[in-house]
């Protein structure tokens, strides 16, 4: 299969911010022009909410918002309403803000979804793909 839009979860994102091993190399690649050449990235605005709260935690509130700023020049940020929760209310799922992600990648006409979660996705018509096979797949 051929994808056009995908998108990216928080933990690929803190991958790359935070440099956690052994994933951020895959994250590295997968935000890279390169990549966004072949398939468009995106994220949500709740994404990015609570990567900039993790990062101000893990280090500090300067590093994050540069992260955020970062992470905004990379990719597309598609936005979070009501709607959305609305969605996951009536889906159910066991992880509630990964059910808000759905139906926001949903939304957007994302036709994979990249995440170290991928069980938390199982029960969705999306694919989700961590970062590594993502790669393997579109390369």
């Amino acid at each position: 299969m051929i994808y056009k839009k995908a998108f990216v979860d928080s933990d690929i994102l803190l991958d790359l911010l935070l440099n956690r091993e052994p994933f951020f190399i895959y994250s590295r690649t997968l935000l890279t022009d390169d990549i966004k050449k072949i398939i468009e990235l995106n994220t949500s605005t709740l994404i990015l909410a609570n990567v900039h709260y993790i990062i101000s935690k893990n280090l500090n509130k300067s590093v994050a918002i540069t992260s955020i700023k970062y992470i905004m020049d990379l990719i597309n940020v598609v936005p979070f309403e009501a709607s959305h929760i609305n969605s996951a209310i009536i889906a159910n799922q066991a992880d509630f803000e990964d059910s808000i992600q759905y139906h926001i990648a949903k939304e957007n006409k994302c036709d994979l979804i990249v995440s170290r979660n991928i069980k938390h996705y199982k029960k969705f018509d999306i694919p989700v793909l961590n970062a590594e096979e993502f790669l393997r797949k579109i390369l």
